[in-house]
This record gives structure tokens, sequence and C-alpha cells, in this order.
């Protein structure tokens, strides 16, 4: 995804800023994170617990289509100096099996197996085929374990990623707001996407999605950037009633961001978030 993955990441690269203030020019390496890894972690997650992660996407660059500016992963390169090269479904079942055996045979089992990584993990062309080997192989070496999808939901009109997606626990989409002009900004989408379309989508999974939000202010570009204020917490709120997910998770920026001019939200205005959407009858889990 690039979908932002708080307190996740343990590989860093550099990635350069130029920063303009009144007297000089400063450039300076803004860290942003990449997995260098196809099976990554385990490591603690703010919202799923002890995670194992699967990376998708190449180990040395971003692939996405979103372009999100507050993505720890940084932004996508304007230009590819190569062919971006996915790991084999193959490649990812066997990595998987050998991290899992290992898993076992220490008794530290993972609580959720995750699909998160250096991008959108639903561009792989064998996204269902890699589902489907990894629902096999937890069933048969960590039964107890969850298998969780972090995408933006741009790829969910492909009938074979949605078909996909239902068959894990944690189908968690983003929807960072309820007007396109907002997601454009924050989110940075590819040219096809459509807001109208992908909420028809997400309401096609009948309730079994999570949809998660990232909250942040600023500004980028010159404008105002700001997905908390009254108007926009209202509006997506109706989404949320169209839509029906079984929870919403809610969160802030964790980290550096590759845009220095964003804000972290408060704890405290999260809850206020939160409490607007238990009081319209969903569960929503709060990471601050």
């Amino acid at each position: 995804m690039c979908s932002y993955m708080p307190m996740w990441f343990t590989f860093t690269e550099p990635h350069s800023h130029i920063v303009h203030n009144r007297k000089q020019q400063i450039i300076f390496n803004m860290p942003t994170f990449l997995f260098d890894k196809i099976i990554f972690g385990p490591v603690k997650s703010r919202r799923l617990g002890v995670s194992l992660g699967i990376n998708l996407l190449p180990t040395n660059i971003k692939v996405c289509s979103f372009d999100c500016i507050y993505c720890e992963c940084g932004r996508n390169p304007k230009k590819y100096e190569e062919k971006a090269v996915l790991p084999s479904r193959m490649e990812v079942q066997q990595k998987l099996k050998e991290k899992l055996e290992e898993m076992v045979a220490e008794n530290l089992l993972p609580d959720v197996i995750t699909f998160a990584g250096n991008g959108e993990p639903t561009l792989h062309p064998e996204f269902a085929g890699i589902i489907d080997d990894t629902i096999e192989l937890r069933n048969q070496l960590s039964p107890n374990a969850r298998i969780a999808v972090l995408s933006n939901a741009t790829m969910i009109h492909k009938k074979e990623v949605f078909q996909a997606l239902l068959k894990v626990e944690d189908n968690i989409q983003k929807l960072d707001s309820a007007f396109e002009e907002t997601i454009q900004l924050l989110d940075c989408p590819n040219k096809n996407f459509s807001l109208k379309k992908t909420v028809e989508q997400l309401t096609a999974f009948q309730g079994k999605v999570i949809i998660q939000t990232l909250f942040v202010k600023g500004s980028y570009k010159g404008e105002t950037v700001d997905n908390t204020t009254e108007k926009e917490i209202s509006a997506w709120i109706e989404l949320l009633k169209i839509i029906k997910p079984s929870q919403v998770m809610i969160y802030t920026i964790a980290r550096d961001t590759p845009i220095d001019t964003l804000e972290k939200v408060t704890a405290k205005d999260l809850n206020l978030i939160a409490n607007q959407i238990e009081n319209v009858g969903f569960k929503v889990q709060v990471s601050a």
C-alpha cells in the first residue's frame, strides 16, 4: 500500500529533500523506509499485534498506485531507471514457508501475517494465487494467525483481487477523505482514480472490510492539508454509513514524512473523531 504503516519499519535508506527557509537553502537526508526482504519481521504493529510481513514489491524501490505525501516509503520515483522486478509466486511461497517453519521451531508464532511493503500489494499480478498459498501455509503451520492486507483500494475493481480479499480475515482498505480534491492533494492517486467508484466497490464487500484512515494537518504546494475539519469528518462518516465496514482504524503520522510541512494529529483529536464514529455504530481502533 503504500498504505501508511506506522511503527513497522526496520529498514531505512536516505531520501534527499530540499528545504527552503528565509536565509538559506538546506539540503538534507530525510529518512524514508523500504523493506529489503520479501518476508520481514515479525514486528510489533500498533494495530495488528505481532505481525509477520510480506512485501510483494521490489526490495529496492517503491511501486504504488498512490503517491501519498505522508508515506514513510517516500515518494514514487518520477522515472524508473530499470524495470521493477517483483518476486514470483513460488518465491513468496518458499520464503514464507521457511520463515513460518523457523517461527514454529522457536515457538514464536505471529498474531497476523500482513501484506504491506514497498507500495501497493494488490498490484502484484499473482496476488490472488499468493493469497491462496498463504492461507494454505497458515493453516498448516500457524492456524491461529490472521491474514491481513493493507491496501489503498485502487485494485479492488479487479474480480480476482476482490475475491482474494474476501478470503482474508483483515481486509484493510484506505479511505482518507470523502472529497476527491482532498484525496488528490493527500494521496496523489494515479489518473484512473475515482472516489465514487471506489466507494461503490468498498460497499460491495458487504461489510467484510476494514476502513483505515490517516488524519493529518499541514500544507502542501501552498495549499492547506487538513482532513480533520468538521466538514471533512461529517462527509467521511456519511461514506462509512454507505460502506458499512466491520471496523474503522484511524491513526496519524508516526515518523518522518517525505513532505516536512505535515503535522501529527493529537491523540485528543483522534479520540474525538473516534467518538463520532462510535456514535453512529461502528467499532473503531485508534492509533495515536
